[in-house]
């Protein structure tokens, strides 16, 4: 089982949704990162369960205890391991489960391949293993602040709600004015609206998140395999619940023509951009320089309360199947955070590798 990404800046999560504790081990962040339980806590706060009526029930704290890579307030380029332990878990909930896959989980996949399942909550497949993407995260995001780098993600479509786009500055500012962390008030008074009404009738509803990274410098990523798009789209659809990666303009460049969508240069203020950012950020598989945007597709949450067929596995027969328990009835305005720090793994990573960032002594980078 495969449970780490990154070359240079490496992620390794651990744990399960019901188990002891849940979190990740992360190796290769260069010391002399200032670097605070705070600093990773605050990104944690805003993927957390139980903090508004478009979310879970599920109340937990997600308080993060680190255990090594922090000396005297800076990374000391040792690995850096945080941990959450689980304090709210009614695994009865599931004990039906065992030999029932729930529709559109990964339960009949872990029972055919592993057999040996723990079915709590989903396990390791459960949405509460993104934790160690976003401590993860936390610590690229740092890393990139370094070098004057910013992430942000916010939801522009739940159902067929799209919302208006908008400056980066004030994305930045709208998204912590709402749940649904959308940065068009009008369009995320229906979001909400809409999740609530689908949660009312027991039903979940997707969406669209949306990841824009600003003063990328040009060059990270390899023009064959290890392209920056490829890990990209590797790491967001490795995201559970997401469906579909887009990169700039995405599919909508199917049905278009060269001269319509060709970013061409110009000179402004000194600097190489292009006139249009159609390309995302990315062309030949390398940054550009411009912004680099991507978004990804959610799918509704799967458990929901309304009946569904199923099977029984030890039977061998069809079943009935109502999910209990306590679940979101739209992952997006969670995913955001996710979705932001898959992204900061990702570039922390090639910042590294493309000699932006020393591999070993931030100090170096003076």
């Amino acid at each position: 089982m495969s449970n780490s990404i990154g070359e240079k800046f490496k992620v390794t999560s651990f744990g399960t949704s019901h188990g002891v504790a849940v979190g990740a081990v992360v190796d290769g962040c260069p010391a002399n990162l200032e670097l605070t339980v705070e600093d990773i806590q605050k990104e944690l706060d805003k993927r957390k369960p139980g903090t508004s009526s478009v979310t879970t029930a599920r109340k937990e704290a997600d308080a993060i205890q680190i255990l090594s890579g922090i000396f005297e307030g800076k990374t000391d380029g040792t690995p850096i391991t945080g941990v959450i332990f689980n304090k709210n878990q009614h695994s009865k909930d599931y004990s039906m489960l065992k030999n029932t896959p729930r529709p559109s989980h990964g339960d009949f996949g872990w029972m055919s391949k592993y057999g040996n399942y723990d079915y709590n909550g989903g396990g390791r497949g459960s949405g509460r293993i993104t934790i160690g993407h976003v401590i993860g995260g936390a610590i690229a995001k740092k890393l990139l602040e370094t070098q004057n780098i910013e992430i942000i993600s916010h939801v522009v479509q739940i159902g067929d709600i799209k919302a208006e786009p908008q400056e980066f500055d004030s994305i930045k500012e709208n998204i912590e004015k709402n749940p649904v962390r959308c940065a068009d008030m009008k369009a995320a008074k229906e979001m909400e609206e809409l999740i609530l009404s689908k949660k009312k009738e027991g039903d979940s509803v997707g969406g669209i998140v949306e990841t824009i990274a600003i003063n990328t410098p040009a060059g990270l990523g390899e023009p064959v395999f290890e392209r920056l798009d490829g890990d990209l789209a590797k790491i967001l659809m490795n995201i559970g619940a997401v469906k579909g990666v887009e990169i700039g303009l995405g599919f909508d460049v199917a049905d278009k023509t060269a001269s319509q969508i060709n970013d061409e240069y110009q000179i402004t203020d000194g600097k190489v951009t292009t006139k249009t950012n159609n390309s995302g950020g990315i062309i030949g598989g390398m940054s550009n320089g411009m912004p680099i945007i991507t978004r990804i597709a959610v799918k509704p949450t799967p458990s929901i309360s309304k009946c569904q067929d199923s099977i029984d596995m030890e039977k061998m027969e069809n079943e009935k199947i109502e999910i209990v328990g306590r679940h979101d009835p739209c992952i997006c305005p969670r995913l955001t955070v996710v979705a932001e720090s898959s992204t900061a793994i990702v570039l922390a990573d090639h910042m590294i590798r493309s000699g932006f960032i020393h591999p070993s002594n931030l100090e170096n980078n003076i």
